[in-house]
């Protein structure tokens, strides 16, 4: 199968890249490594089955790089994943979120491919649900400038189903944790502390440290990618990928305490605008129409990424801090 991903360089791209490369399929990378890094494709460019292009999503390049491979499936992880920079820079977020994610339905109703697999953010779309797990059904309710981009691109792709026959398959991700995750500036929460106790720094929460999240390792999130991407053309809609399990913050906290064997002394700070207080995912619809569900616990995904950060070498600049963003992951 002829592949493309964009975000390709960043954690689960990178990610996803080599499980695809493993199953034998073509692979085609883009990113404009502007937030992914080349080295998480280190292994992928030995392979004579993997191109890189530097480009961004939003560019009339990406016109011709999708016309050039005429892919069987795209899989678009490239975004602006940060709340904070969306509720401070709305326009720069819509640019990649919708206007890129537009620029590439077009590319791919011109190339003639249908199945595009997008990653939704199951962690913002749905506000504050009173209900959780949250399914599906219940109505997107974003409540920041990322989550209202993100919920845009789904309809957007919507609309590209019902007048050019794509056949988009949104995967609606919780927060994506493991290795790759980027453990420097705004990243993902596991990331930040992990890499913190491992050198030696304090850590620091936003908030009371009780605002809960739903937390799903990374090869479990790449096995939902392979298996949409293969599924029956007729099948779209939105999937939530996540394990139904709420954590919090503390809670995480003390898990990467044990794992990594530190002494349990975050430091609390107010909370930070545009965070939403619970979610978890309820991924019934994912197991019926996908067959997948997550199957790496907290404990074990939290040990593999802690064994990954061991290998990088983290400078100790200032103490960490995590204000738990919707995903928790760069693409």
């Amino acid at each position: 199968m002829r592949t493309l991903v964009t975000g390709a360089a960043g954690f689960i791209g990178s990610n996803l890249v080599d499980r695809l490369l493993a199953d034998g399929h073509e692979v085609v990378g883009v990113d404009n490594l502007s937030t992914g890094r080349i080295a998480n494709l280190d292994g992928a460019l030995l392979s004579r089955h993997f191109t890189f292009v530097e480009t961004d999503i939003a560019l009339p390049d990406l016109q011709a790089v999708v016309a050039g491979v005429r892919p069987d499936a795209v899989f678009h992880l490239a975004a602006q994943v940060d709340v904070r920079k969306s509720v401070t820079d709305p326009r720069y977020d819509a640019s990649t979120n919708i206007l890129g994610t537009i620029n590439l339905a077009e590319a791919c109703r011109r190339a003639g491919t249908r199945r595009i697999v997008f990653a939704a953010s199951g962690g913002s779309r749905y506000g504050e649900p009173t209900t959780l797990p949250v399914r599906e059904e219940v109505p997107a309710h974003p409540l920041s400038p990322y989550a209202a981009g993100k919920v845009a691109a789904e309809m957007y792709l919507a609309c590209y189903a019902d007048m050019y026959g794509l056949a988009p398959i949104n995967l609606a991700l919780s927060n994506v944790y493991g290795p790759r995750q980027d453990p420097h500036g705004e990243a993902g929460v596991v990331a930040i502390f992990g890499s913190a106790m491992l050198a030696g720094r304090p850590t620091v929460i936003y908030g009371d440290g009780q605002a809960t999240r739903d937390y799903v390792y990374v090869g479990d999130v790449v096995e939902a990618f392979t298996r949409a991407g293969q599924a029956p053309a007729p099948l779209t809609g939105t999937f939530n990928i996540g394990t139904g399990i709420q954590t919090s913050t503390a809670e995480l906290h003390h898990l990467m305490c044990e794992v990594v064997g530190n002494p349990e002394s975050p430091r609390h700070e107010g909370s930070r605008t545009g965070e939403i207080q619970a979610i978890a995912l309820d991924h019934t619809a994912a197991h019926s129409a996908l067959q997948w569900d997550p199957r790496v616990d907290m404990r074990e995904g939290l040990r593999r990424t802690v064994d990954w950060l061991r290998e990088i070498t983290v400078a100790p600049v200032g103490a960490a801090s995590v204000a738990t963003g919707p995903e928790g992951s760069r693409r």
